[in-house]
């Protein structure tokens, strides 16, 4: 039996960040949450233990891209999932430096989606 994905959301809104580590839980993940870019960068920098990282892009102190690219400079690999209700115009490329599975998805996010995002980001690096 394989363990569970461990999963780094950065989520600034609180109420988004409860239904969503709620649901992910449900779904057999162990979620580390964290209220925003800078708050996951700490908890990585601490040791925090991590397969896949799922941020929101616009966050107060430390946005999304930022965190994907500061984590991605110690882990090139990194699979992540971005959620944002603001894509950006020149799309996944903005966000996309080519070193590890991305996706895309814009809010509101059905729950469904999102593990199935998080499970084939994951399960392309294995």
């Amino acid at each position: 039996m394989t363990p569970p994905l461990r999963v780094l959301m950065a989520e600034d809104e609180w109420l988004a960040a409860e239904v969503l580590e709620e649901g992910l839980a449900e779904a057999g993940f162990v979620v580390l949450a964290a209220a925003d870019g800078q708050a996951a960068l700490e908890l990585a920098a601490a040791g925090a233990t991590f397969d896949v990282l799922l941020t929101d892009l616009r966050m107060p102190r430390l946005d999304g891209r930022e965190l994907i690219f500061r984590l991605r400079a110690e882990r090139p690999a990194l699979p992540v999932v971005v959620m944002t209700g603001f894509p950006p115009p020149e799309g996944i490329s903005h966000l996309h430096d080519g070193s590890g599975p991305l996706r895309l998805l814009t809010k509101p996010i059905d729950i469904s989606r999102l593990v199935a995002a998080i499970e084939a980001v994951a399960s392309s690096i294995s």
